[in-house]
Protein backbone atom coordinates (compact mmCIF):
# COMPACT_ATOMS: atom_id res chain seq x y z
CA UNK A 1 0.00 0.00 0.00
CA UNK A 2 3.16 2.34 1.06
CA UNK A 3 4.58 1.88 -2.68
CA UNK A 4 1.41 2.40 -4.11
CA UNK A 5 0.82 5.91 -2.48
CA UNK A 6 4.41 6.71 -3.28
CA UNK A 7 4.29 5.88 -6.62
CA UNK A 8 1.26 7.73 -6.88
CA UNK A 9 2.48 10.49 -5.88
CA UNK A 10 5.78 10.45 -7.52
CA UNK A 11 3.75 10.36 -10.92
CA UNK A 12 1.83 13.61 -9.52
CA UNK A 13 4.34 15.49 -8.54
CA UNK A 14 5.94 14.71 -12.00
CA UNK A 15 3.29 15.51 -14.58
CA UNK A 16 3.72 18.97 -12.25
CA UNK A 17 6.72 19.66 -13.44
CA UNK A 18 6.38 18.33 -17.14
CA UNK A 19 3.07 21.62 -17.77
CA UNK A 20 5.24 24.74 -19.01
CA UNK A 21 4.17 27.88 -17.86
CA UNK A 22 1.90 30.57 -19.97
CA UNK A 23 4.08 33.11 -19.78
CA UNK A 24 7.19 30.97 -22.08
CA UNK A 25 7.85 31.78 -25.67
CA UNK A 26 8.38 34.61 -27.73
CA UNK A 27 6.79 38.33 -27.73
CA UNK A 28 7.47 41.08 -30.25
CA UNK A 29 6.26 44.56 -30.89
CA UNK A 30 6.65 46.39 -34.31
CA UNK A 31 6.33 50.37 -34.31
CA UNK A 32 6.99 51.77 -37.88
CA UNK A 33 6.11 54.39 -40.65
CA UNK A 34 6.95 53.51 -43.64
CA UNK A 35 10.06 55.91 -44.68
CA UNK A 36 10.68 57.41 -41.74
CA UNK A 37 11.28 55.05 -38.86
CA UNK A 38 11.24 51.22 -37.68
CA UNK A 39 11.50 50.16 -34.12
CA UNK A 40 11.41 46.06 -33.40
CA UNK A 41 11.75 44.92 -29.71
CA UNK A 42 11.74 40.99 -29.20
CA UNK A 43 12.03 39.33 -26.02
CA UNK A 44 12.09 35.46 -25.79
CA UNK A 45 11.53 33.59 -22.27
CA UNK A 46 12.58 30.12 -21.98
CA UNK A 47 11.63 27.26 -19.87
CA UNK A 48 14.70 27.10 -17.80
CA UNK A 49 14.00 30.65 -16.44
CA UNK A 50 16.45 32.69 -19.08
CA UNK A 51 15.18 35.71 -21.26
CA UNK A 52 17.04 37.21 -24.37
CA UNK A 53 15.61 40.26 -25.32
CA UNK A 54 16.57 42.40 -28.73
CA UNK A 55 15.69 46.11 -29.75
CA UNK A 56 16.43 46.90 -32.93
CA UNK A 57 15.56 50.96 -34.42
CA UNK A 58 16.32 52.49 -37.71
CA UNK A 59 15.07 55.93 -37.58
CA UNK A 60 15.76 57.91 -41.03
CA UNK A 61 18.04 60.39 -40.64
CA UNK A 62 19.23 59.29 -36.80
CA UNK A 63 22.83 59.47 -35.79
CA UNK A 64 23.20 56.51 -35.48
CA UNK A 65 20.77 55.69 -38.13
CA UNK A 66 21.00 51.62 -37.20
CA UNK A 67 20.94 50.96 -33.59
CA UNK A 68 20.98 47.07 -31.84
CA UNK A 69 20.60 46.45 -27.91
CA UNK A 70 20.56 43.55 -26.42
CA UNK A 71 19.72 42.17 -22.89
CA UNK A 72 20.12 39.05 -21.55
CA UNK A 73 19.42 37.31 -18.00
CA UNK A 74 16.93 35.31 -15.61
CA UNK A 75 13.43 35.79 -15.19
CA UNK A 76 10.26 34.26 -12.53
CA UNK A 77 6.74 35.04 -12.21
CA UNK A 78 5.03 35.32 -9.63
CA UNK A 79 1.09 35.79 -9.82
CA UNK A 80 0.99 37.21 -13.38
CA UNK A 81 3.96 39.78 -12.42
CA UNK A 82 7.59 38.77 -14.02
CA UNK A 83 10.82 39.90 -12.59
CA UNK A 84 14.16 39.94 -14.63
CA UNK A 85 17.42 40.10 -13.46
CA UNK A 86 20.73 40.14 -14.88
CA UNK A 87 24.06 39.46 -13.24
CA UNK A 88 27.17 41.66 -13.86
CA UNK A 89 29.39 38.86 -14.10
CA UNK A 90 27.64 36.59 -16.78
CA UNK A 91 24.93 38.33 -18.64
CA UNK A 92 26.83 41.54 -19.63
CA UNK A 93 29.63 41.47 -22.35
CA UNK A 94 30.37 44.04 -25.37
CA UNK A 95 26.50 42.54 -27.13
CA UNK A 96 24.66 42.38 -24.42
CA UNK A 97 24.45 45.90 -22.45
CA UNK A 98 21.18 45.98 -21.47
CA UNK A 99 20.94 46.16 -17.48
CA UNK A 100 17.13 44.50 -16.97
CA UNK A 101 17.42 44.61 -13.06
CA UNK A 102 14.58 45.53 -11.27
CA UNK A 103 12.41 45.40 -14.14
CA UNK A 104 8.93 43.70 -14.30
CA UNK A 105 6.31 43.10 -16.40
CA UNK A 106 2.80 41.76 -15.91
CA UNK A 107 1.43 39.26 -17.94
CA UNK A 108 -2.11 39.43 -19.38
CA UNK A 109 -4.12 36.48 -21.37
CA UNK A 110 -7.76 35.85 -21.83
CA UNK A 111 -9.36 34.09 -18.86
CA UNK A 112 -9.59 30.49 -20.20
CA UNK A 113 -13.14 30.86 -18.69
CA UNK A 114 -14.26 33.41 -21.05
CA UNK A 115 -16.48 31.88 -23.44
CA UNK A 116 -17.55 35.71 -25.47
CA UNK A 117 -15.91 36.56 -28.48
CA UNK A 118 -13.81 39.23 -27.09
CA UNK A 119 -10.07 39.09 -28.22
CA UNK A 120 -7.29 40.04 -26.29
CA UNK A 121 -3.97 39.38 -27.25
CA UNK A 122 -1.85 37.84 -24.81
CA UNK A 123 1.14 40.65 -23.93
CA UNK A 124 3.60 41.22 -21.56
CA UNK A 125 3.24 45.23 -20.32
CA UNK A 126 6.26 46.64 -18.66
CA UNK A 127 5.98 48.09 -15.41
CA UNK A 128 8.77 49.03 -13.75
CA UNK A 129 12.53 49.32 -15.42
CA UNK A 130 16.07 50.90 -15.18
CA UNK A 131 15.95 51.42 -18.71
CA UNK A 132 13.19 54.78 -19.42
CA UNK A 133 12.05 53.93 -22.84
CA UNK A 134 10.99 50.37 -21.69
CA UNK A 135 8.68 51.42 -19.05
CA UNK A 136 4.94 50.94 -19.99
CA UNK A 137 5.88 49.22 -22.98
CA UNK A 138 3.04 45.97 -24.35
CA UNK A 139 5.48 42.96 -26.24
CA UNK A 140 2.53 40.53 -27.87
CA UNK A 141 3.19 36.69 -27.42
CA UNK A 142 3.61 35.12 -31.09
Amino acid sequence: MKLLITTLLLIFNLTLFAQSTPFVGDYNRTLSEEGKHEIEYKLTLNQDGTFLFHSYSKIKGGNPPEVDKYGKGKWNAKDNVITFSSDKKEDFDEKYTLDFNNSKARFTSKNPKDKTDQVIKTKLTFLESGIFWIKKLDVFKV
